[in-house]
């Protein structure tokens, strides 16, 4: 546990009894209702599994972002909001701010062409290759575009690295290893540890690397798929069948290069082998700082792809309760409401991606904690309950937010982020995302440690967690974050200890963004209540304090925050 330098206000031991504890869910047997510590507080299991429920039914249709699915789901959004008595948080006086979309839809039966000195490898979409656009196209078409193996495409000049050394990416399609240039590296690898290990950095998200591609002038980026590096399957990657949503950009912004996408592993050995390379020995050079990109001779790459572009507009809502001293600060909980909605299968069938999970678990949390306010002594600082769309496209709702905050960035002590809540139940220890970036960890801890759980780093820091959810815009611009995400680990629960926590995270993981993320009656949601009453108690501190929660020494964040200290005040 970290050294707490946040203290936790009004003493979280005697704190709770301002607030009446929780009835157990319905259902319970008399030996669940036995290992039950009352460690949840006012977090009610029983309404938490009643919203995920609702939220994954067939009338929200997989809240898809701009179908009737997001129609459904803000209506009932909030009226939730208006019946545990918030104050609107939106644009204008009400509970919503508009998000301007775009959505590309790519044909799924598209063939792309690599051709090497007269040989020729066809790449099947949603087979061998998951393609798209972020660019309103209607037809994305690319003629005979050289491609150049970029290696882990990475540029940190901190870390001494730099994976494009001289090379010109302009009208070129740039290949990408996942994850980060030490991940698969032995001890005895000169790259060993520069970037964390197994613990992923942002460097070694895809996001990043489609960033960096644009950043150079590329006519697209190839991502090689394989699951230990981008921590899942290729099922997950073509699952969203080439869809993707992007927000609106201003003129001066980043734009994204044409084209984006996935290769699957088989494909791309298949594609460096025409081309006389082997690709598991460039796998290896691309662990070294002398590495150079490769220009993969006499190859290039075609496409001729329709594109369906619709332009949406979605909406985060957000509810708020007014601070009664320091109404211009700001603690955010937040969660994301979308999944991925309706789509047909091979046999025509229609699939309802419902995503009772990821994140119905999170919008349950945030009402959950609002309610718990509501009934509380109003706090010292705004407190503000969002719940963003397009999370699952990209962190977009979210995203939207911080480029146009409706409460200052600067005066917002904290945003914490509820994303994937485990169903299996009580137990003994909890899991930190991304550990040592902050203080608010550190409380998290504190607050673990008076339920009588222990709490450690994330077991999996490979799939770069902390860089996955809606907090991640927060933390860009500087704002101190809690994420609390219950894929990060096997939980050590009371009933069946960590084998039992295993089970339940590998049968999860099979469900990760399909179809069978649905809502069942067996939940023991009392686990998920004992992790959202922390993050309850985290905030509740932050609310009725003035204290200002900080980066720490090492973050990547810590600058960015300092930029605007002067700005802030203690007491």
């Amino acid at each position: 546990m970290h050294t707490l330098s946040f203290r936790l206000r009004l003493q979280l031991a005697t704190g709770l009894a301002a607030f009446a504890f929780a009835p157990l869910a319905a259902g319970l047997s008399a030996a669940q209702a036995a290992t039950n510590t009352g460690a949840s507080g006012p977090i009610d299991p029983a309404r938490m599994s009643e919203t995920m429920r609702v939220l994954s039914s067939d009338e929200f249709e997989g809240r898809a972002p701009g179908t009737p699915g997001e129609a459904v789901t803000v209506k009932w959004l909030i009226e939730q909001y208006q019946k545990i008595g918030l104050e609107p948080g939106g644009e204008n006086g009400g509970w919503t701010q508009n998000v301007p979309m775009i959505r590309t839809r790519p044909d799924p039966k598209a063939t792309a062409t690599v051709t090497t000195r007269g040989h020729t490898l066809e790449l099947h979409q949603l087979k061998d290759v998951a393609l798209s656009t972020l660019q309103p196209i209607q037809r994305l078409r690319l003629s005979h575009v050289p491609l150049v193996f970029v290696g882990y495409g990475v540029t940190a000049p901190e870390r001494r690295w730099n994976d494009f050394k001289q090379v010109d990416l302009h009208g070129k399609i740039a290949v990408f290893l996942v994850n980060d240039p030490d991940f698969d590296a032995g001890p005895e690898e000169p790259v060993a540890g520069r970037f964390g290990g197994k613990t992923m950095t942002y460097y070694g998200r895809w996001t990043y690397k489609f960033e960096e591609a644009a950043r150079r002038g590329a006519a697209g980026a190839l991502i090689i798929h394989d699951t230990p590096g981008a921590s899942y399957p290729w099922s997950t990657v073509v699952a969203p069948q080439g869809e993707e949503y992007d927000i609106l950009h201003g003129d001066k912004d980043l734009k994204s290069v044409p084209l984006i996408g996935w290769i699957e592993g088989n494909a791309a050995h298949a594609l460096f082998a025409q081309a006389g390379l082997d690709l598991d020995r460039l796998r290896r050079q691309a662990r070294s700082p002398d590495f150079h990109p490769v220009n993969i001779h006499d190859t290039t790459f075609s496409l001729d792809m329709p594109v369906k572009v619709d332009h949406l507009q979605s909406q985060n809502v957000i509810g708020k309760l007014t601070g009664s001293t320091y109404p211009d600060e700001t603690v955010m909980f937040g969660a994301h409401w979308d999944a991925f909605g309706k789509s047909t299968d091979a046999q025509g069938n229609t699939v309802i991606r419902r995503g009772a999970i990821d994140d119905g678990s999170g919008i349950a949390a945030v009402l959950e904690i609002a309610r718990a306010f509501k009934n509380g002594p109003k706090p010292k600082r705004t407190v503000s309950f969002a719940s963003w769309t397009g999370e699952e496209r990209g962190l977009l709702g979210s995203s939207w937010y911080v480029a146009h905050p409706l409460a200052p960035l600067d005066k917002t002590a904290a945003n914490l982020t509820m994303d994937v809540l485990q169903m299996a139940g009580p137990a003994h220890n909890a899991f930190i995302i991304g550990a040592g970036q902050d203080t608010l960890q550190d409380d998290f801890s504190a607050a673990a440690l008076k339920q009588g759980r222990t709490t450690q780093p994330e077991a999996m820091p490979e799939r770069g967690a902390f860089y996955r959810a809606d907090h991640l815009p927060f933390a860009r611009v500087g704002v101190p974050v809690l994420a609390v995400m219950d894929m990060a680990g096997p939980f050590d629960l009371l009933n069946g200890g960590t084998a039992a926590g295993s089970k339940w995270l590998t049968s999860y993981m099979a469900c990760y963004h399909q179809a069978c993320d649905a809502w069942s009656a067996d939940w023991d949601v009392r686990g998920a209540a004992q992790d959202v009453e922390v993050v309850r108690q985290v905030g509740y501190s932050a609310a009725f304090s003035h204290d200002w929660p900080t980066w720490k020494a090492g973050s990547e964040f810590r600058a960015i925050r300092e930029k605007s200290d002067a700005n802030r005040s203690a007491h």
